[in-house]
């Protein structure tokens, strides 16, 4: 049913000739292995490449785990990392306690495999134009694919961009690894000007999601890029170019929201009519321990958050826990917030010291997969599962258009009708558009999704908000605790060993 979980298989003739190592972009030749010359000669390698160049966003796990949600959920005032114990995950509790250091593995990893997606795209993007279509790619497709690499790309750039400031960046191909020491960072200015690029050429010829096979739901589409755009504007403050963007988005009429806010969560709801882009996964019972992170198949998040008892069925590793704060958030009546949060009876917890974690006993829900019993769902491999990471729903994209208005002060009336249209999902009264109503729509509807982090730092409140929520958490949560620097903690330290490789500069204060 979903085209990047159907075509592993295929990819890998692609990965074959594209593969990146763990210590740089690109290893020296393997004996046997095919040129590239030779194979870009097809429609079908063609889209192996882009199958290829899709595979990073998958990846979850190298020298520790680094889903993106340590960063977005944990390192903000909506989760504590959870696990056994505080050492659990040490490069996760650093991040969660503003005490993080260029050595973190977790930002090491995750720093290393958006590169290997651009350095993908990169040849992707360099070798489709010389290819001639065949019965298997007509010009439109080639368009669509080419389109596909820019947008992946520039979301790649973007998840770099936003955490670490300036990075390093190229558009060309990189055969040797010693190139890249030619690649001092880039001002993040002319990174997002890349970015922006990129998704203008990706919106361009990108296809409609109406166009797209059923099949092959779950590709980059043109509302993804708008959706982008949407983004990226608001990042960088060109609000009235971001509500430009979120409306031809909402009047494309490609995109609603699912009557269940729920629904989103469940397997039956993916790729749905609220879906705008998605990470795909997929259920597989073989193993590929050893194999490398650039293997993955099924995600590692819902055995990371389910809980550590077995009162759910299956135990899981505890991660990734709501905080008090975020809970207390909703409003009296929302559903959003059982949703989103599982309070577990005392029954429900077995080993308090280990489920219980700096006073913090909530679960996070949304990517546990729940059964009617109220039992997890049965995973057919011990550690993954098959649940896609929704990175844009369309709620999503209805609140940064309420705020791109907000913004540029142009069209607020729609811009509050947008936000309303999310509170009337869930069954609650309309209010006016303000900085604060947005802010608290925003964190509420999609809550443990690793979009807070983000914001707060974007909207140059996160000094403010971390050092309120730090005041008000448990004390054995404020024992850990170091002092968030303004200045420093918005941005995390460039790897060290990146430093080292590519004679890089470090942020501030690192």
């Amino acid at each position: 049913m979903r085209y990047i979980k159907d075509i592993r298989k295929a990819a890998l003739a692609a990965l074959l000739v594209i593969a990146t190592s763990c210590n740089n972009w690109l290893t020296e030749p393997t004996p046997g292995s095919t040129e590239l010359k030779d194979f870009y000669t097809s429609g079908t390698t063609c889209k192996q490449s882009i199958i290829a160049a899709y595979h990073p966003l998958m990846w979850e796990y190298g020298g520790t785990y680094f889903s993106e949600w340590f960063i977005g959920d944990v390192a903000s005032d909506d989760a504590l990392k959870g696990g056994e114990n505080t050492g659990d995950m040490a490069a996760a509790y650093d991040m969660e306690n503003f005490k993080t250091n260029a050595s973190n593995q977790l930002l090491l990893d995750y720093y290393r495999a958006q590169y290997q997606g651009i350095s993908r795209c990169n040849l992707a993007i360099s070798n489709i134009p010389n290819v001639e279509p065949d019965d298997t790619m007509d010009e439109r497709l080639k368009s669509r694919l080419l389109g596909e690499a820019h947008f992946l790309r520039a979301f790649y750039y973007f998840r770099l961009v936003r955490l670490f400031g300036d990075v390093p960046m190229t558009t060309e191909p990189i055969v040797n690894s010693q190139e890249w020491k030619n690649y001092p960072r880039v001002a993040k200015e002319e990174v997002y000007e890349q970015i922006i690029t990129d998704l203008e050429v990706a919106e361009e010829n990108l296809w409609p999601r109406s166009e797209v096979a059923a099949e092959e739901l779950g590709i980059a589409t043109k509302g993804a890029a708008q959706a982008m755009l949407l983004k990226v504007n608001l990042y960088t403050k060109n609000y009235d170019e971001a509500r430009q963007w979120g409306e031809k988005l909402i009047a494309s009429g490609e995109y609603s929201l699912c009557a269940d806010y729920a629904a989103n969560f469940t397997l039956e709801g993916e790729n749905g009519p609220e879906s705008i882009f998605e990470i795909q996964y997929t259920d597989d019972p073989m193993s590929d321990y050893g194999e490398g992170y650039g293997f993955s198949r099924g995600t590692f998040t819902m055995i990371l958050t389910r809980s550590r008892s077995s009162a759910f069925g299956d135990s899981g590793w505890g991660f990734n826990k709501p905080t008090q704060n975020l809970y207390d958030e909703y409003e009296e009546g929302d559903p959003r917030r059982d949703a989103t949060i599982h309070n577990p009876t005392d029954a429900e917890i077995q080993t308090p010291e280990q489920e219980i974690y700096l006073g913090s006993r909530y679960l996070n829900r949304k990517y546990a997969l729940i059964g009617d019993d109220g039992k997890y769902v049965k995973l057919s491999h011990h550690a993954r599962g098959p649940i896609n990471n929704k990175q844009i729903r369309y709620a999503d994209a209805l609140l940064m258009y309420a705020e791109a208005c907000l913004g540029s002060n142009t069209d607020v009336a729609k811009g509050e009708a947008a936000l309303n249209e999310v509170r009337a999902r869930v069954g609650l009264e309309a209010v006016s558009l303000t900085w604060e109503s947005l802010r608290h729509e925003r964190r509420v509807e999609l809550a443990m999704e690793g979009h807070r982090w983000f914001d707060l730092c974007r909207w140059g409140i996160a000094k403010e908000v971390m050092d309120a929520y730090k005041a008000q958490e448990s004390a054995e949560a404020r024992a850990e605790m170091a002092e968030f620097i303004a200045g420093k903690h918005e941005l995390m330290p460039i790897p060290a060993e990146e430093v080292r490789l590519g004679g890089l500069t470090q942020n501030p204060g690192y």
